[in-house]
């Protein structure tokens, strides 16, 4: 990302212009103010606290040894990680300031802003990643399900950035437990290490073990999972206009089609109306192709994790094979060729979609393919 590169802090001054940054990025001019709890931000506000912790970064002599491109991408994520606190903080009746999921909608925002900015799609999906993490490192011990995020993390972004990350984010603040929460952030290094899974992705015997993993890691990653897989379910995932349909009708022409927007119009079921019939339906002709170990694709929106997993968990269940295709392209693009169709889309339920946009990842599915359309 070129504006993000032009700010980053750079040999031999490593010296970081935040007037420079402040004008370039109205959503850090949108952290000014934005209080936080004194306990564990003494520094005051949360620009005060992202400027402090693109300091600190810049000042870790293990970033300084990066090649530049891995310098700005960790520069954008210290940026956005706390990108969402405007919209999360809260005071509550005990007086105390909490902004409780700012990392989960971090994700989200980052993922819009920088999709919005042109940014390449690894590239965004690496910075998204590390911002819905970045609080894990903290106190990553104390959770049970650590080895299914330190597996996710690795095989969306890497450890070691997250570990970089969350050093910055420790010592750009004021509180009591610097030192207690850095040894923290060293024992989780220590532990994707331990893992195989600090600088790369968490390697599996095979894509199928990887799925059985995700869906039960109590199991032994290393375990070679027989693959039973009957038929493929592909599980399409993009915003409306991202060109669902075309890729359909290039790449599986002939293959049993589950459409949410033809079932939408066989029922006469408006986009903004109750959508339960149309699931309802959905779900009734994929079980008849699943029972039938017919391969089909389930055509929808799928914007959000929890909406595939419906698609996936109903899959999984019948021994399918699960391939997800997620496609986008550029907003510009987008409008344009919603503005063409016969049908169109409100604005309101395309923007619900766009802050709602998890992009899929690689722990869903057997296969994943992500594909930027630009084509008209």
């Amino acid at each position: 990302m070129r504006t993000f590169a032009e700010l980053c802090p750079a040999p031999p001054a490593w010296d970081l212009d935040w007037a420079r940054v402040r004008e370039a990025f109205p959503w850090v001019r949108d952290l000014a103010g934005v209080e936080q709890d004194p306990v564990h931000h003494a520094e005051g506000d949360v620009e005060t606290h992202t400027r402090m912790a693109c300091e600190a970064l810049a000042g870790l002599p293990a970033w300084r040894a990066r090649p530049e491109a891995e310098r700005v991408r960790l520069f954008a994520a210290v940026l956005l990680h706390d990108s969402a606190k405007p919209q999360c903080t809260r005071r509550g009746e005990d007086g105390r300031v909490t902004a409780h999921g700012h990392s989960r909608r971090g994700d989200l925002l980052a993922r819009r802003l920088l999709w919005q900015a042109g940014a390449p799609v690894e590239w965004r999906e690496h910075v998204a990643a590390l911002v819905r993490h970045h609080q894990v490192p903290f106190w990553a011990l104390e959770r049970p399900d650590l080895r299914q995020i330190a597996f996710r993390v690795s095989l969306l972004a890497r450890n070691d950035d997250l570990v970089l990350l969350a050093t910055a984010d420790i010592l750009g603040r004021h509180c009591g437990d610097t030192a207690e929460v850095l040894e923290n952030v060293a024992l989780y290094e220590e532990y994707c290490a331990e893992q195989r899974c600090l600088e790369g992705p968490r390697d599996f015997p095979s894509d199928h073990a990887r799925f059985q993993w995700f869906r039960s890691p109590d199991r032994d990653p290393d375990y070679a999972a027989y693959d039973d897989t009957r038929g493929t379910v592909t599980v399409m995932s993009g915003l409306p206009g991202a060109g669902k349909d075309t890729w359909i009708g290039r790449h599986r022409e002939g293959t049993p089609v589950v459409g949410l927007d033809a079932l939408r119009a066989e029922l006469g079921v408006r986009p903004t109306a109750d959508q339960r019939p149309v699931a309802a339906a959905a779900f009734a002709r994929a079980r008849e192709h699943l029972r039938a170990g017919r391969s089909f694709v389930w055509n929808a929106t799928n914007v959000s994790r929890s909406l595939r997993s419906q698609c996936v968990d109903l899959a999984a269940a019948y021994r399918a094979r699960v391939e997800i295709v997620a496609l986008e392209a550029p907003p510009a693009m987008l409008r344009a060729r919603l503005g063409r169709r016969e049908r169109s889309v409100p604005a309101a339920v395309v923007e619900r979609l766009v802050r709602r946009w998890e992009c899929a990842d690689p722990t869903e599915a057997h296969t994943l393919t992500r594909i930027t359309t630009n084509g008209s």
